[in-house]
């Protein structure tokens, strides 16, 4: 029960910041409010560490990832992500960061050498293809329509969430614990669109009103903390290879959210476009071993059935477990770890 409600509130959580990311478009420019957003998640995770006496003391090269991931991951990808919002509805904007899941196998393969397996390729193809359907009379005006704009600054946007991830599996690998990695790399990812904000000439300010503050803690405490805490106890207890497929719920929940908010009109373009980037990021997360266990269970399961005229048994159960042992590694788990993050799509 409790792995439900964990994997229920990270999906809910994930898939309504989007929304949320919209309703902080008023008069506060939106890499400010990336800022303010980043700024303040870091330092209630600082202090949170601080409290319970984790480690905090890393080498300046450690930090130097570190605050590469918060570049690109925190700071930069967040900005694309809140300025894509102004284009689109969040709904879509949630569908193309999806494709975080292909960029991750892309830039494994580059910076880490990671092999490519086919069905991960076949599912990029596949979710490309989405996309170019969804935003086919965009594409074919050859202009740049609000929707292609939006379209090309989600994508950037996803490409650098990616490349922060994996600069956050390095980190991972070279003994930096997640809860600290991400409290420096959002502090460096907040200062960096802070800069960027005065750099640009922009002045400090903010909305006071309830509609701006409220969905802005909801994005720090909820999007940046708590969703991301539930997904890694998630991962503690189920593990990556099942814990990952939060990451496909999130985009259906955020396209139901903008439909019911947004005013967001299906096409017969929009519902195959959608369907085909989720059935792309389905094939990345579902590796063999998953499908041939599945398979196992289904099918000792019919057979059990038809043979006693009721649900599978503690015998068939063990059957099953016997025979799942005899798969081997998995190894595609390492891109499965890499898709963990604060709203994943995002990230890690």
């Amino acid at each position: 029960m409790l792995n439900l409600i964990l994997y229920i509130s990270a999906a809910l959580i994930w898939g309504s910041t989007w929304l949320a990311i919209k309703l902080q478009l008023t008069q506060v420019p939106p890499i400010l409010s990336v800022a303010y957003r980043f700024c303040l998640a870091a330092l209630i995770l600082l202090a949170y560490c601080r409290l319970t006496r984790k480690q905090l003391n890393f080498s300046l090269r450690d930090h130097g990832f570190m605050m590469l991931q918060g570049f690109t991951l925190f700071g930069l990808s967040y900005c694309c992500s809140y300025m894509a919002t102004a284009y689109m509805t969040s709904g879509l904007v949630a569908v193309i960061f999806s494709t975080i899941l292909m960029w991750n196998i892309i830039n494994l393969r580059i910076f880490m050498e990671q092999p490519v397996a086919w069905r991960a390729f076949y599912g990029g193809i596949l979710g490309l293809t989405g996309i170019c359907v969804v935003f086919w009379h965009d594409l074919i005006t050859f202009s740049a329509t609000r929707g292609l704009v939006g379209l090309v600054i989600a994508i950037a946007g996803a490409y650098l969430a990616s490349v922060g991830n994996v600069v956050g599996s390095r980190n991972s690998k070279e003994g930096v614990p997640v809860t600290q990695a991400n409290a420096f790399a959002m502090a460096y990812g907040g200062l960096l669109t802070l800069l960027i904000h005065f750099a640009m000439g922009g002045a400090l300010t903010i909305d006071w009103s309830i509609g701006y503050l409220g969905p802005m803690l909801y994005l720090t405490i909820f999007g940046s903390i708590v969703a991301f805490g539930c997904y890694m106890l998630l991962l503690s207890r189920i593990g990556a290879e099942f814990a990952a497929y939060a990451l496909l719920v999130m985009p259906i929940i955020a396209l139901i959210l903008s439909t019911l908010f947004e005013g967001y009109h299906w096409t017969v373009n929009a519902f195959t476009g959608v369907a085909l980037v989720l059935a792309g990021n389905l094939m990345i997360l579902t590796p063999p071993s998953t499908s041939r266990r599945l398979m196992r269970y289904v099918k000792n399961g019919m057979s059990i059935e038809r043979r006693f005229g009721s649900a599978p048994s503690t015998r068939g159960m063990k059957k099953v477990v016997a025979s799942e042992e005899k798969i081997g590694p998995d190894p595609d788990r390492e891109l499965r770890h890499t898709t963990a993050g604060p709203e994943p799509g995002l990230k890690s």
